[in-house]
Parts: C-alpha cells; structure tokens; sequence
C-alpha cells in the first residue's frame, strides 16, 4: 500500500475530462504530513456544505411529525392509519428512484447533481401550502421521496470517492449528526412556527412550517452549487500536485478494473451476496429508526403539549449526537466498526426494553433518549462499514443506492407499527422497535464473522501462491 498502481488509474477519471495520465502518477506514502494538510483542506470544504444541506433535507423529510401536533392533522382530519400511508408512501418513491439516480451522479458531477435535487425538493415543499385533504398531503409526500432519493446514497458515493475506508467513520458520523441536529432545531423551529405563524396570511402554522423550511433549502442548494467540489481530479481549489496525490491514496484502495457500464455495475452488485447481507442489515436498522417520526406523539403521552411537546424532542438528539461522533471517532481508531454497530444495537435494544416495561414518565423518557442514540450511532457506522466492502464507483454507486433504497422501504411498514390506538404506552411498537434493532445486531455480528473468514481465506490462498 505504499504506491500508486498504475493500472488503477481509470478508476476515479470523470467524464468532464479529468484524468491521471502515467507521466502525472506520484508515490504515495500513507500518514505523511502532505496528506493530512490534504483532509484537513478537504474536509473544511467539503463536509461543512454537505452538514448543511443534510440538515434541511432531514427537516424536509421528516417536519411531518411536527405538522401533526401542530394542527395537520386537525385540519385535514387524518386518522391514524391516513398518517402513516402519507409517512409510508414516501419511501416507495424513494426505493422507485434511489438506484437511477445513483447511476446518474456515478457519471455527472455532484456540484451540479446534488443541488439541483435540493432545490427541487425545497421547491415542492414550498408547494405544500395548496395542501387541503388527505390526498394532497400523500401526493406531496410520494413526489417528495422521489426528488430526495438521490440526496443521501449519492453524499455517501461522494465521500467514498475522497475518504479512505479507514477515515469515513467518524467522518460519516459527523455528516449524519446533521440528522439530529436537524431533529433538534427543527423541534425548536416547529414549535415556534406552528405556534406565532399560525393564521397569518390566513394560512395555518404548520404550512407556513413547510413553507419556510422549504425557502430555506432553496436558499442553501444555490449557495452549495458554488462550493460543493466534485470528483478529486477535477476539483478546482486543489493544485496540480494535490490532485494527483488525492488520486494517489484512494486508487491504492480500489480495484484495477475499467469503468463499468451501468449495466454491467448493476449486475455485479445484484451478483454480489454482500449486496443483500448489507441491505437486511439496512432494512433492520431503518425500521427501527421510523420512531423518529412518531417522537412529537410520544411526548403528547408523557404529558406534554403543543409547543412544550415539540422542544421536549430536542434533547432526544443532542444525546444521540454526542455517543453518536464519540463512536464514530472510536471506531476509526481502533478499526472495529462492526462491533461498534454491535453495542450500538445493545444500547437501543437494552434502553427500549426499559421503555416498554416502565410506566414512570420521566424514566421512559431517558430511556427514549438512550434508545434513539443506539439507533443513530449504529446507522452512520454501518454506512462506513458497508461503503468500504465495495469496490469500483460504479458497483459502488448502485451497491449504495440499492441498500439505501430497500433499506429505507422498512419505513413503509415501520410506519404503522405506532397506531394511536396503542396508546399512552405504545408497547407493541417499543417492542417491535426492540425485535428490529436487536435483530440488526445479530445480522451484524454474523456478517463480520463472515468477512473475516473471506478474508482469512483470501489471505491463506495468496500465501500458498
């Protein structure tokens, strides 16, 4: 690993006419002084814009549960079962658009792609005030899953195209804990917009909640246009020398192929039984994360109320942040990321457990807190784990997008597992939530040893030869 194979420079050309040559090739020594004034130049311009348009994509997605106890549901009269087809719809035209998308950025550039995406969806959301009845409201939603499909696997194939598999954790949990400062903020935000907004302009708060939230994502998608890089060789703000030696210390991780075809990249990640093992431990992990819609409601049962309900949201995520990028950081240093998907499990299945069985309000909420960190610890660390098990930007991309897709599809049944009719206590969803998590560990725990053996094996033979 301590040069650059030549043959593997095809890997990480782009199509826009960037492209190592021979005569361009450099040595690359890993841990050098150049190479980290390389992240660090790298990581101060690309992940502060991708935390920020994360932020509002999360908001975009899921200030839904925000609009429900802030008068949605009222207005238009939804039954319980109608909130969760509108929560549930959204991830079918997620999974419908995730891997032609993916297919698309693998060839374009993300400055422009990426964008483009997010001024799309801030534009729908703005387009949420001519929301009247129950079918504008599952309309909006599906066109919405649609537009944002694109966002999250594409910002994974983006860091995997700059980040070596060793330094995504920590990188992937800084990233993902836009997520739960978007769950934080946006309860601040819904609780002041549902309860100050509402009526003005003779429009009900939690429209203006969209509205608002969506003018903000415009906002930001056509600032990142201007800041978001693209592909190592064909980044601008890097000298000559800094594109090369970018190039250098990811092509020494990826394979010596050429570039697939779409379709060829599709088949060999159908063909790859990684693919599918990623994808149950994906599916697991995201069906117990449909809590995250359904925390507003769960404050409603320990005796909170409208904007108290909203706020009492926010210390559910400032828990998850910090266990969250203290993980991801470990994980790195130790290189153990499974077993940190592991006890993250443990922590979510051991705190909703608790949940489940205790009636005392304020026990139940710390255990919330504790279960919603296991959750979002275990997610971005299996996002780094599963991104380094595939090789190749093509493979990658579909690979990426088609665990995500699938992976997000949980959420269809996920939603209704929390029916009003369980409460105050919503036993049978801690429950379920519990059965999911706990499962997703057990997934994980058989996957490593799997790798490991492939591994071991791969190891024995090339010693043989």
């Amino acid at each position: 690993m301590d040069h650059l194979d030549v043959d593997k420079k095809k890997v990480f050309e782009h199509h826009e006419g960037g492209s190592i040559d021979q005569e361009e090739v450099i040595n690359y020594v890993p841990g050098t002084a150049e190479e980290k004034a390389l992240l660090r130049k790298v990581d101060k311009r690309l992940l502060p814009i991708l935390w920020l348009m994360y932020i509002f994509n999360y908001i975009d997605r899921t200030n839904i549960g925000n609009a429900r106890v802030g008068g949605m549901e009222r207005d238009l009269g939804l039954s319980s079962s109608e909130y969760s087809l509108a929560l549930s719809i959204f991830f079918v035209g997620y999974l419908l658009a995730e891997v032609p998308s993916n297919m698309l950025l693998a060839r374009s550039r993300p400055s422009i792609f990426l964008p483009a995406l997010m001024f799309t969806w801030g534009c729908c959301s703005i387009a949420a005030k001519g929301i009247h009845n129950t079918a504008g409201l599952v309309a909006f939603r599906f066109f919405l899953g649609i537009i944002e499909a694109g966002f999250f696997p594409g910002v994974i194939l983006l860091l995997s195209c700059w980040y070596k598999p060793n330094e995504l954790s920590k990188r992937l949990a800084l990233f993902y804990s836009a997520s739960l400062m978007a769950g934080a903020f946006g309860g601040l935000l819904a609780g002041v917009i549902t309860q100050y907004m509402d009526g003005v302009g003779n429009t009900p708060g939690w429209q203006w909640l969209f509205v608002i939230e969506g003018l903000g994502t415009v906002v930001i998608a056509v600032g990142a246009v201007f800041v978001l890089p693209d592909y190592p060789s064909t980044t601008r703000w890097l000298s000559e020398r800094e594109k090369k030696f970018a190039v250098a210390r990811l092509v020494t991780n990826e394979d010596a192929a050429d570039r697939l075809g779409h379709m060829q990249a599709f088949k060999a990640s159908v063909k790859d039984w990684k693919t599918w093992a990623f994808m149950l431990v994906y599916v697991l992990l995201n069906g117990s994360g449909t809590i995250s819609y359904f925390f507003p409601t769960l404050m409603t049962t320990l005796g909170y109320s409208g904007r108290d309900a909203q706020f009492m949201t926010v210390p559910i995520y400032v828990v998850s942040l910090v266990i969250s990028l203290a993980m991801g950081y470990n994980a790195d240093r130790t290189n153990q990321k499974a077993w940190h998907i592991f006890a993250a499990t443990i922590l979510g299945a051991a705190s909703f457990i608790v949940t489940a069985i205790v009636t005392k309000a304020s026990v139940r909420y710390a255990f919330i807190c504790f279960g919603g960190a296991g959750i979002w610890t275990a997610v971005p660390l299996f996002l780094s784990w599963m991104v380094g098990n595939f090789e190749g930007r093509e493979k990658r991309a579909v690979s990426i997008a088609m665990i995500n897709g699938f992976g997000n599809l949980a959420s269809v049944y996920g939603s209704f597992i929390w029916p009003k009719s369980d409460a105050p206590l919503y036993r049978p969803g801690f429950a379920t939530t519990t059965a999911l998590i706990a499962a997703g560990g057990g997934v994980v725990f058989a996957l490593r040893w799997k790798l490991a053996k492939d591994a071991r094996r791969a190891s024995e033979n090339e010693i043989d030869q």
